[in-house]
């Protein structure tokens, strides 16, 4: 037995929304800040011994620059799932850095001075 064939619908035909994340809003939309964070998965904070961390979720499909994780010192590609995070104590967009989750879950176990000089 074949498998079935997907079969699309006629231009004219309403299209159920298939869940997920909405799409990003449009320039200069009024919402475009409370629209933009929820997109992002929440905000958590974890401390460690290097700090207190604000930890937040980008999925894929909210991101749309390349970014450098400080981890790795690899780029973050677009549509990239990743971790933003900041000091706790700062809610300045200038202390935010991407990085790959599995960067992040490693960075106490990295010995220091073992990675590229940047």
């Amino acid at each position: 037995m074949s498998p079935r064939k997907a079969r699309r619908l006629p231009a004219d035909v309403p299209r159920r929304p298939r869940g997920g994340f909405r799409p990003a809003p449009a320039a200069g939309d009024a919402a475009e800040d409370e629209e933009g964070s929820l997109r992002l998965g929440p905000e958590t904070t974890e401390s460690a011994p290097d700090g207190d961390w604000v930890v937040r979720a980008v999925p894929g499909n909210a991101s749309d620059k390349t970014y450098r994780c400080p981890g790795c010192d690899q780029e973050v590609q677009p549509a990239t799932p990743h971790l933003v995070v900041w000091p706790a104590y700062t809610p300045g967009v200038a202390e935010r850095r991407h990085w790959h989750r599995p960067c992040w879950q490693e960075r106490l176990r990295r010995r220091r001075g073992t990675s590229r000089p940047r």
